[in-house]
């Protein structure tokens, strides 16, 4: 090693120190420099928080549902719903039957249970305000299939509901606010098409009236009455009406959905292939009868996500582009400015490489102190929008000029933060280099003669 050398860690310190003194000679144009950079870095956070956000919200909606769960559903075929406009008063007779209760109990012994639904009456009332029906018919094992919770002091059915065909109804949580506001419904009376059902619990809120899993599902959960199905099967008929402009009509059907939960989630999608052998063979024709595994829905959504993700990342990107470009004009104007003091520079021994250095150091330094504020001001924007934009689309104007019910929730990634300050970073020494470059190629006796 030459005896002249300079030492790496002086070499290093000096060039840092002599970067960062022409940064804060121009504090203003330096900050204005950085913005490109601050709002590349905050927008990708920002956009991958809220997709992440969306993604958490719509996987616990399905999650609700079971992950282990298989859902299969009786609905109404096309010629049904044709037929309705020929008809002023039809019943269509469609979907799951006892037939195939049994095939599915044969075809499945390995399936931990299965759990039937079936809808019931036409309105629910309390006094004089009433509601269109939303009774199901069940057995107690449903409250462990869906997860379901009940509110303090009530409880859910149990065995001795089914066996003695007792009249007793558990609520949803906005049945419990619409008809009893004001008084817990505990023990209160409710009537379903004129029969008198005792409310013996209310369910906590349940997180599926919207989003992937309330499009699932088709309805708010929150507006159920469960009552017991062996109750409902001698109260009411397998048919169900409603009157709608003076004509009527009903959907008589034995199972409105069975659920059936697998023994493992290894296991949810074998014994999904085998539910859709057994209802393809009576029912594939009509199509009346739809087979949901929220377990596919859950890897289609992550699969969704993901792909959403980058698209909003790589939007966000051309920010942190145009903030290099910003980076790579303002050094090529700095490298003229400058020309003089880049003559002295050489005159006095500096090399291209303590040229080059000094311009990477402040292009560095720009960049990545710009990617530090953009981490603070998307972490931010990520932290306030959950918070900040329901009060904003809560104002009366604002409402009044929206039809539709917007959500957002966001969540913070360590990889989104990471990945952008690093490309922040990266993008103002790789826009920083050809000025660099510009600035060591300068002949010192030309840039002496510079004014």
């Amino acid at each position: 090693m030459c005896p002249h050398a300079e030492p790496p860690m002086q070499f290093l310190l000096e060039t840092l120190r002599l970067g960062l003194s022409n940064l804060r000679l121009h504090m203003l144009r330096s900050i204005l420099t950085s913005l490109g950079i601050i709002l590349g870095v905050a927008a990708v956070i920002l956009m991958v928080a809220i997709g992440e956000g969306n993604k958490r919200a719509a996987v616990r909606d399905i999650q609700a549902l079971g992950a282990r769960n298989i859902i299969v559903r009786s609905q109404r075929p096309p010629e049904a719903t044709a037929a309705g406009g020929q008809q002023r008063s039809f019943v269509a007779r469609f979907g799951l039957n006892d037939v195939d209760w049994d095939r599915l109990e044969q075809a499945l012994p390995d399936a931990k249970r299965m759990v039937p639904l079936k809808a019931f009456g036409s309105e629910v009332s309390v006094g004089p305000r009433r509601t269109v029906s939303q009774v199901f018919g069940t057995t107690p094992e449903l409250e462990e299939v869906l997860n379901l919770h009940v509110a303090a002091g009530g409880r859910y059915l149990v065995p001795e509901d089914e066996v003695g065909r007792s009249r007793v109804a558990v609520i949803g949580d906005a049945i419990a606010d619409m008809f009893f506001p004001l008084s817990s419904p505990l023990g209160e009376s409710l009537r379903i098409d004129g029969r008198v059902f005792t409310i013996v619990g209310v369910l906590e809120p349940i997180g599926l009236a919207g989003g992937a899993g309330g499009s699932l599902v088709g309805r708010d959960l929150n507006l159920d009455v469960h009552i017991p199905l062996s109750t409902g099967r001698l109260e009411f008929s397998d048919a169900v009406y409603r009157r709608v402009s003076g004509s009527f009509s009903g959907e008589e059907t034995r199972f409105s959905e069975i659920y059936i939960e697998a023994d493992d989630a290894g296991r949810v999608q074998p014994v999904s292939r085998r539910v859709k052998r057994v209802i393809d063979a009576q029912h594939s024709a009509r199509g009346d009868v739809r087979i949901i595994v929220p377990w596919e829905l859950l890897a289609s959504v992550e699969r969704t996500t993901f792909a959403m993700n980058l698209l909003l990342t790589a939007i966000a990107a051309i920010s942190l582009l145009v903030g290099g470009i910003g980076i790579m004009n303002i050094m090529l104007a700095s490298v003229v400015e400058r020309t003089r003091e880049i003559g002295i520079r050489r005159a006095l021994g500096a090399t291209h490489r303590h040229i080059i250095s000094q311009f990477l150091v402040e292009t560095g330094t720009l960049s990545a102190a710009g990617g530090v504020l953009g981490i603070f001001f998307g972490v931010g924007l990520a932290l306030g929008v959950d918070r900040v934009l329901p009060w904003i689309l809560s104002l009366s104007w604002v409402q009044r000029r929206l039809d539709v019910e917007v959500t957002f929730e966001a969540a913070i990634t360590p990889w989104s933060v990471i990945v952008s300050f690093t490309v922040a970073a990266a993008t103002g020494i790789v826009f920083g280099i050809y000025p660099a470059i510009m600035a060591a190629r300068q002949d010192p006796i030309q840039a002496l003669r510079h004014e």
